[in-house]
């Protein structure tokens, strides 16, 4: 413990503080160590995986696409739906498989409004595995 003069002549007050330095420099040091080795240890591997009995899992052969137009019209495939019916309409084209994946693509022009409209029938429905389909920029 460190000490200091206090007003009596000859006793030394006792320094409660804690000197951070060393702390600081440890940190610092163990930064820098981190740093270096964080990237040798995610280096890929080139590995020989065995083979595998299991069958693939089956896809759809031809997905079910909710597109929403500018002119806020829906279609269900390719068929024009009302928002209202949605829920009949994809019951129809699913067989009331809920479970069966959608993939939802709006116009870049529709509302917002629209869009959370759209996506408020589809989980009214039922239908919760929805992907948003967009453009890849290119």
């Amino acid at each position: 413990m460190g000490g200091f003069p206090s007003g009596n002549g000859d006793e030394l007050a006792e320094l409660s503080e804690i000197n951070v330095t060393p702390f600081i420099d440890v940190m610092l040091v163990l930064l820098i160590i981190f740093m270096v080795a964080a990237p040798l240890s995610s280096v890929d591997q080139r590995i020989a995986l065995p083979a595998s009995s299991a069958k693939p899992a089956p896809r759809q052969d031809k997905p079910l696409f909710v597109t929403l137009q500018t002119d806020r019209s829906l279609l269900l495939g390719d068929k024009p739906v009302p928002l209202a019916r949605l829920g009949e309409g994809l019951d129809a084209a699913t067989g009331g498989r809920r479970d069966t994946p959608l993939f939802f693509q709006a116009d870049r022009a529709a509302a917002y409004e629209d869009v959370m409209a759209v996506m408020d029938a589809l989980r009214a429905a039922g239908y919760l595995q929805v992907g948003l389909v967009g453009r890849e920029a290119g």
